[in-house]
């Protein structure tokens, strides 16, 4: 599948989809990296993938998306993942890319959607925390999740060393989902829940 991947930062999930891409028998292959800001550090880590900037500032938001599809469509995008792009995306965006866009997101959903997760999970005293892949969908972080992975929450953890170890996760789970969700074709795709296990990736 022809894939897109969106960013706003440093690109850690993109660099870690792009390598799982490189293999010969992936079912998904980049066509473009976009983001939203131009001094976004990933557009220099694409390896050659193709690289676009849609910037929101100053757009209004149906403006900006107007764009950010315009340039999806011409690179003949079928899939978006969306990888540390700190955008929130109107209703009406994700229901025209309905089934073909997904996210991960640094926690164990339906705990913590949003920001601050590993702050937040700290405070709540949970003793697993992680992240998981959801298909997007027009509620923030409320799309139907298609993998997770755990980590434990250690006694001495501060937000910087579990947001850590759940990164590293992060880079295992997303290339694993997004494997399972080109392979079964997109939209046309039933995807099972995955199974959360302590510090592991389990795809039921």
């Amino acid at each position: 599948m022809r894939t897109a991947i969106l960013i706003s930062g440093r690109g850690s999930n993109m660099s870690a989809l792009l390598a799982a891409m490189a293999g010969p028998d992936f079912p998904a292959r980049p066509v473009l990296v976009l983001s939203n800001r131009a001094d976004a550090a990933g557009l220099g880590l694409t390896g050659g993938v193709p690289t676009a900037v849609v910037s929101s500032r100053g757009l209004e938001r149906e403006a900006f998306e107007a764009e950010l599809d315009a340039r999806l469509r011409e690179a003949g995008v079928e899939l978006i993942a969306l990888a540390g792009f700190m955008r929130v995306l109107t209703a009406g965006f994700v229901r025209a890319w309905q089934g073909r866009m997904i996210n991960i997101h640094p926690s164990l959903l339906p705990s913590f959607p949003g920001l601050d997760t590993h702050a937040r999970a700290l405070a709540a005293g949970v003793r697993l925390h992680g992240c998981t892949v959801h298909w997007v969908s027009p509620d923030v972080d409320e799309g139907p999740i298609i993998a997770q992975s755990a980590v434990p929450v250690l006694p001495q953890d501060d937000a910087a060393s579990l947001g850590a170890r759940v990164l590293a996760r992060e880079h295992a789970l997303y290339p694993a989902a997004l494997r399972l969700v080109a392979a079964g074709g997109g939209a046309a795709v039933t995807v099972p829940a995955a199974t959360c296990h302590l510090d592991s990736l389990w795809l039921r």
